[in-house]
């Protein structure tokens, strides 16, 4: 296997690098690349690794960079493919995003079913670089993230979508691949927005949404606790639960084992993720809650106050569930948003792309899941 100009080798951890675009400078813009390929000769499945698309979600880098180590080609049966910072521009700055776009440069991937009349932003040709380098050969892929400040680690599960990309029926096997992989990694698993919201956020067109959805590679996100700084506890549950996913691919030996990533889910009911509860008065906030505090709705999460300090109202969660961060900062405005939420989930888990779409088997419909085959 080649990725840019890592070219693997038989037992042997390789390094390369991927140009993605040319900067005005004349420099290329290029993205670090780990190939680990065991001494089988790559025979066998092809784990992705992907992390750092957001350039302060450092956590996810280190994680990404500690799981490739020097010895894994000789533990492993095919290949694990890594890159560990896709935003080589934020990183720079140590900022979310790029200064060559401003936009969040997980929106950008490849949507079979979206067409634009525009041309292409440097960034949606860079994520459309990064999809072209893992879409033929990825068996899945775990893209490596970090959330809100304080943030609990977590795994997110995206919704399959059917309709002319595959039938539900097809749509529902790879949930099940899916479903195995996030469980093997070991994070509590939080199920992403509803469908509606899932595309209105353009979900589909992040690097885990575009493997599942428009490649049908199991793929998943895995929010590895806070930004800015790495987390310690987050980086040894990220490098366990990668293990893990190797492990239920057949590319280690041996079972997973999700206890050894040592975070559980504070609630033992499907939960899906919700940003909520948002406050009508604007003014200083002061949280009652921290992340991982199981909430029911009705529960009050945090006060709005003057900047005396002064009580102006209460905010109540609307759900039952549980915190997964809070906002950052407490000046908040008319309509803020104050936390990330994990609340109780009862949608299914594969849902037609457009509403007015039926399951089908219609002759029409392309299995992408079978096709990457």
């Amino acid at each position: 296997m080649q990725v840019g100009t890592a070219e693997s080798e038989p037992g042997r951890l390789v390094t390369g690098w991927l140009d993605v675009t040319d900067l005005p400078t004349g420099t290329p813009e290029r993205l670090p690349v780990l190939v680990a390929e065991g001494e089988d000769g790559g025979e066998g499945p092809t784990l992705w690794i992907t992390a750092g698309i957001h350039g302060n979600e450092v956590t996810g880098l280190a994680v990404a960079q500690d799981v490739m180590t020097d010895d894994l080609p000789n533990e492993i049966r095919g290949t694990v493919v890594c890159l560990p910072t896709l935003n080589p521009a934020g990183l720079r700055r140590n900022a979310r995003t790029s200064y060559y776009d401003d936009e969040d440069p997980n929106r950008y991937f490849p949507d079979a079913d979206e067409e634009s009349t525009r041309p292409p932003s440097v960034q949606q040709l860079i994520d459309e670089r990064v999809y072209d380098a893992f879409v033929d050969s990825a068996d899945a892929l775990v893209d490596l993230h970090t959330a809100h400040v304080g943030s609990m680690p977590f795994a997110i599960r995206d919704r399959v979508l059917y309709g002319e990309q595959r039938t539900e029926s097809a749509a529902r096997d790879l949930a099940d691949d899916l479903e195995t992989l996030v469980t093997a990694f070991g994070l509590p698993v939080v199920n992403e927005y509803a469908a509606e919201e899932y595309t209105e956020q353009r979900l589909q067109h992040s690097a885990a949404g575009a493997a599942l959805n428009d490649a049908g590679v199991p793929a998943f996100t895995a929010e590895l606790g806070g930004h800015a700084v790495v987390e310690e506890r987050a980086r040894e549950a990220g490098v366990e639960g990668l293990r893990n996913v190797m492990r239920e691919l057949g590319v280690l030996a041996g079972d997973p084992d999700p206890s050894a990533v040592d975070v559980e889910s504070p609630v033992d009911f499907p939960v899906k993720r919700a940003v909520h509860p948002h406050t009508e008065v604007p003014g200083i906030v002061r949280h009652r809650v921290e992340s991982g505090d199981v909430v029911a709705e009705g529960d009050v999460i945090a006060d709005v106050c003057t900047p005396h300090g002064d009580r102006k109202t209460t905010v109540e969660a609307d759900h039952d569930g549980y915190v997964l961060g809070r906002m950052h900062g407490v000046a908040a405005y008319e309509n803020d948003a104050l936390a990330s939420m994990a609340v109780r989930d009862d949608d299914d888990l594969v849902v037609a792309r457009e509403p007015e779409q039926s399951s089908a088997g219609d002759a029409g419909e392309r299995d992408v899941s079978e096709d990457r085959t």
